[in-house]
């Protein structure tokens, strides 16, 4: 993942009305959530959510498909999972770095 696309998911998600509705859908798994349901379970505004929901889309977090009048959105979990990757691909990598520059003093 590039360092542009991990940011523009974690601005996304900063927000705490957007990371309530990724992790109600994040737990919803497959089978999604309704948009309707998600308001319901959130209690949000319907502009507010919709805003949300888009903001959620644009990044590609999230991906949403109508079923006759419902429509419904559903966690893109590869996306979740590069962003995780990206996080701790070098976790602790430092660490080799730090002890080097200690036996060397």
């Amino acid at each position: 993942m590039k360092l542009d696309d991990a940011a523009a998911h974690l601005e996304a998600l900063g927000n705490p009305t957007r990371l309530k509705i990724y992790r109600a859908l994040v737990r919803a798994g497959d089978a999604g959530m309704a948009v309707g349901r998600l308001q319901d379970k959130l209690k949000i505004a319907p502009s507010t959510l919709s805003h949300h929901i888009k903001t959620l889309m644009v990044v590609g977090l999230i991906n949403q498909v109508r079923d006759a009048t419902t429509l419904v959105c559903h966690a893109n979990y590869d996306v979740m999972r590069g962003l995780v990757e990206f996080l701790v691909a070098e976790c602790c990598s430092g660490n080799a770095d730090d002890k080097d520059t200690k036996s060397a003093a």
